[in-house]
């Protein structure tokens, strides 16, 4: 085992059973807030998916449990049911190496929540993990005691804003003790996600942990115009075209992905849907038969991008751009994880153009490609006739022309460059004004989001 994962001094079980997993070095996230949350500091992390955040909170809250103490010490809430399972099998993974018995137990919607109750009332866990509206419940019927808990973890913050749990999450912070270590991680920080941190943190660590790209170097990332094809027939041939291990095909709504699902079974091909539509047992059921590579496509909305962890996907296919562009990022980290190689598609119309331009201002960078004749070509650059156009001739306003116009044969020193200036100054209006507009839309459009995710 490396020495940096020694040098955090956690219980030698915990060694061991990252061991297992194949981790020899501590991530970013985890070399930062490991030493931090065993300290007893509540912190913000703020890392992207894919970082190893899960196991820089466990490592820490497993490495501080009293296995003779049988009360609630830590409690773990994320927004959906697949990011607990996940979490929890990361768990289980930890507690099979300990020679104490930790009780670990999930609690989602969608359960039998008769059933846990009945458990409770004879016995507690050491650690709770789940959705926020189901722990909530648990409490609410006084089966879940958890004024005892040290630990709290609010994993994935923002989507628990998005989806709306954040006042489940209020009011299951708000029954346990005063002093409480709080664990806050987020890909992002929204604005209106600062009056809860303030709330309950007081003075934490904050970490935010850089990535050295947008996304994963070792990811192909491409991009393809659907002008004038059939998009339903372009996901085919994308995915019939080689031979992918793993697939996933993203769409925006539950009805898409339908449509796409039914598309792709009517042309042969064997594949699984996973949307918010479905229920629990059969969520779980699918994501079993996925992992176990009973499928090789899977049809799925951005509830996968960020509650599924899914080993050895090999291409991701958006069918559109997501109406939040940190979902872009979700989608396409899928793949080419751990070292491994990937290849993202991404199909866009010319309505998609502006948030294609948010994307690139973000650092990512596409390669256009096309399918013609069974074949992947490079494109040059959509943008190439625009910015040959920019180079012959600038669109000016009416007073700057004048100005121009104006001009004598016999110009005083420095006339050239005051009017370069000013048609400089006015390109850099014009684009933060679009950058606004673009920034409104993308507001409006995102109250609609948690409907069209489901």
């Amino acid at each position: 085992m490396s020495q940096t994962f020694k040098m955090f001094n956690l219980q030698p079980f915990l060694v061991e059973a990252v061991s297992d997993l194949g981790f020899t070095v501590p991530t970013p996230v985890q070399e930062k807030m490991i030493p931090v949350i065993k300290d007893g500091k509540s912190v913000v992390g703020q890392s992207q998916t894919g970082s190893g955040k899960t196991h820089a909170f466990l490592l820490p809250i497993f490495d501080g449990i009293d296995p003779t103490n049988h009360e609630v010490q830590a409690v773990i809430t994320t927004p959906s049911r697949e990011l607990a399972y996940q979490i929890y099998e990361a768990a289980k993974q930890l507690t099979s190496h300990s020679s104490a018995d930790i009780r670990v137990r999930n609690y989602v919607g969608g359960t039998d929540k008769q059933r846990q109750i009945d458990k409770l009332q004879h016995e507690q866990p050491q650690i709770v993990i789940g959705t926020p509206g189901r722990v909530l419940d648990l409490i609410q019927s006084q089966a879940l005691d958890i004024h005892t808990a040290k630990q709290f973890v609010v994993d994935e913050a923002d989507m628990t804003l998005d989806l709306g749990f954040l006042e489940d999450v209020d009011k299951i912070a708000s029954r346990m003790p005063e002093k409480l270590q709080m664990m806050v991680f987020s890909a992002t920080i929204p604005d209106k996600l600062r009056p809860f941190l303030r709330k309950y943190l007081q003075n934490p660590v904050i970490e935010e942990i850089p990535v050295k790209s947008v996304i994963s170097p070792t990811i192909d990332n491409w991009l393809m115009s659907t002008k004038g094809r059939s998009k339903n027939d372009l996901i085919y041939k994308l995915l019939t075209l080689g031979e992918p291990y793993l697939a996933l095909v993203f769409a925006n709504t539950k009805s898409r992905v339908i449509e796409i699902a039914n598309y792709l079974k009517a042309q042969g091909l064997k594949v699984a849907v996973i949307h918010g539509g479905l229920q629990s047992r059969e969520r779980k059921r699918v994501m079993r038969e996925v992992q176990n590579l009973d499928f090789q496509f899977v049809v799925a909305t951005d509830l996968a991008a960020r509650g599924i962890d899914i080993d050895g996907v090999s291409h991701v296919i958006n069918d559109g751009i997501p109406e939040d562009l940190d979902y872009f990022i979700h989608r396409v980290g899928r793949t080419g994880r751990k070292g491994m190689s990937g290849t993202a598609i991404t199909l866009y119309t010319p309505d998609d153009e502006t948030q294609i331009e948010a994307l690139e201002e973000m650092g990512i960078k596409f390669k256009p490609k096309e399918l013609r004749n069974g074949e992947i070509i490079d494109i040059a650059d959509r943008n190439r006739r625009q910015k040959r156009a920019g180079h012959r001739k600038v669109e000016l306003s009416g007073s700057l022309e004048g100005q121009i116009n104006k001009r004598k044969k016999k110009v005083k020193p420095g006339y050239k460059r005051k009017i370069q200036d000013a048609i400089s100054k006015e390109q850099r209006m014009e684009r933060r004004i679009k950058q606004r507009q673009a920034h409104r839309d993308m507001k409006r459009e995102k109250k609609a989001r948690s409907e069209r995710y489901k």
